[in-house]
């Protein structure tokens, strides 16, 4: 795959804050005519390299307040056990991300609630049943300094 030169360097910066520009207004903004600039964002999606395009939510205004990091550690180290899991987190409302990762655990999970009772119902009866969970770990989110995802 080519390297992303500075101009589509510049475009994808843009694109990732200001998901909704014109194509007229990022044009202006990475110094290309709006059809040059719309054949190089074109050709971005056309390689995956923009996979998609999304609303940034507010989720203390439809009641989802409340997040929580879950590091899961597997009973077992085969590769369907780690399928199986994250099958289950995919169908899982609450999971907003779900990643694979390096150390004492295997999973790190994003939690979003309205509330504990919400969060406890899904602690007990999604991942407290899971035969392949041997370990989990909540960790609340008092606060965020820096969230990319919510850069409007």
């Amino acid at each position: 795959m080519r390297s992303i030169d500075a101009i589509n360097s510049q475009i994808l910066s843009v694109l990732e804050r200001e998901g909704r520009i014109s194509n007229t207004d990022l044009a202006t903004k990475v110094s290309l005519s709006p059809s040059a600039c719309l054949r190089r964002v074109q050709e971005l999606e056309r390689r995956g390299v923009i996979k998609g395009y999304r609303a940034v939510i507010d989720r203390a205004v439809i009641g989802e307040v409340i997040t929580i990091f879950v590091t899961v550690g597997l009973s077992g180290q085969l590769k369907q056990d780690a399928l199986d899991f994250e099958r289950a987190m995919s169908v899982a409302p609450v999971v907003k991300e779900c990643h694979n990762i390096t150390g004492s655990v295997e999973y790190l999970l994003r939690v979003e609630v309205q509330d504990l009772a919400t969060y406890k119902e899904f602690h007990s009866n999604v991942l407290g049943v899971l035969s392949q969970v041997s370990s989990m770990t909540s960790h609340i989110c008092l606060g965020s300094s820096k969230d990319v995802r919510n850069l409007v």
